[in-house]
């Protein structure tokens, strides 16, 4: 099958087209590399996929070494192999997503790109909507044009604010608190409203704090794992006992490929479906990994943030066969494992 996997650099889409790549599947996969975080964390995960795809070791070499130096400039890249086309492409330019789907003939799509966030989306509102909900606008547009039937959509379980927990597929989502949980709605209402005019097949993941190697910088598994490393003050927004319903990125990876299969139109959790671990628990295990304590620097709870979060994840047990396979603490373990391993480069990342 050829897939097309949209934010390809990605901590989520670049571990699923890994398994796309590992299960035979061909994959073009797009992103357009923006600088929310550092981008050396981006280069890094294309260099696994192009080395895992049999791409040129002389341009791996390039990128890892500019994944090394102290620069986030963007080098050329080189990754057509007969399994992995990569393309410096941004799905709210609607002329480029219509050409893609014009020059390649895709199976299914599985929309993972998105500017991510919670906080950053208040700064920046009007991005999150553009990317978040046109760029799947112009996807659609696209698969309509194009006879492609088949999505997969990455939603969040930010959308599940205020609710009664495990959350359930079959909640009222109405009341979003943040511009980014507004914009994860909007791309599933016009989901929907597109499985009914076009008769698409869409089905939508709301993921649940996803975390392992390669992790974004931003979240707080990375951040907590390097600033205890270093020595450098933990920031920590409230007391601690928030939790979140942690879920490995193999897990949340071989759920959305799960979610490839006709589904007509359904929203899965994808979550670890665990009683939630609180931040208190996560940096005691990371104190634990590492022998070093942490210095927390305490901060007023963010008010766009949510005190806890708990999937119940029967319906992707029931209806794609999906369960979670990876334990939290040794998930934690892998974290502190690869940011150890490339501490020469991590340990300067922006956070």
């Amino acid at each position: 099958m050829k897939y097309l996997v949209t934010g390809t650099a990605g901590f989520i889409a670049s571990r699923t087209a890994r398994m796309l790549l590992e299960q035979g599947h061909q994959v073009v996969g797009i992103d357009n590399l923006n600088d929310y975080y550092d981008r050396r964390m981006k280069l890094n995960r294309l260099a696994v996929i192009g080395r895992e795809a049999g791409a040129d070791p002389k341009s791996i070499e390039i990128i890892e070494k500019q994944v090394r130096s102290d620069s986030e400039e963007i080098p050329e890249l080189d990754f057509d192999t007969p399994s992995f086309t990569f393309r410096q492409l941004d799905i709210e330019k609607k002329s480029e997503v219509l050409e893609l789907f014009q020059e390649y003939s895709f199976d299914a799509v599985l929309n993972l790109a998105a500017r991510a966030g919670v906080r950053y989306s208040m700064e920046n509102p009007d991005i999150y909507m553009m990317t978040n909900a046109m760029g799947t606008l112009h996807i659609m547009d696209g698969m309509k044009d194009s006879g492609v039937k088949k999505m997969v959509l990455a939603s969040t379980s930010s959308l599940y604010a205020g609710q009664e927990m495990p959350f359930t597929e079959d909640l009222a989502v109405n009341t979003p608190i943040s511009p980014y949980a507004a914009s994860k709605k909007a791309a599933e209402a016009l989901a929907y409203s597109y499985r009914h005019l076009y008769d698409l097949d869409i089905s939508v993941c709301r993921y649940f704090t996803v975390f392992g190697p390669m992790g974004r910088p931003d979240m707080s598994p990375f951040r907590f794992v390097r600033w205890i490393a270093e020595g450098e003050p933990l920031v920590l927004f409230g007391d601690g006992s928030q939790s979140r319903d942690f879920t490995h990125v193999d897990d949340i990876a071989r759920g959305t490929i799960a979610a490839l299969q006709p589904t007509g139109y359904e929203v899965f959790n994808l979550g670890g479906g665990n009683n939630p671990i609180s931040l208190k628990q996560l940096i005691a295990w990371i104190e634990e990994m590492l022998g070093k304590k942490a210095k927390i620097e305490y901060k007023p709870f963010h008010k766009a943030d949510v005190m806890e979060t708990w999937a119940d994840i029967s319906k992707a047990e029931r209806m794609l066969g999906w369960k979670p396979q990876e334990g939290i603490r040794e998930g934690v373990q892998q974290c502190v494992d690869w940011y150890l391993e490339n501490r020469d480069w991590l340990s300067k990342v922006r956070v």
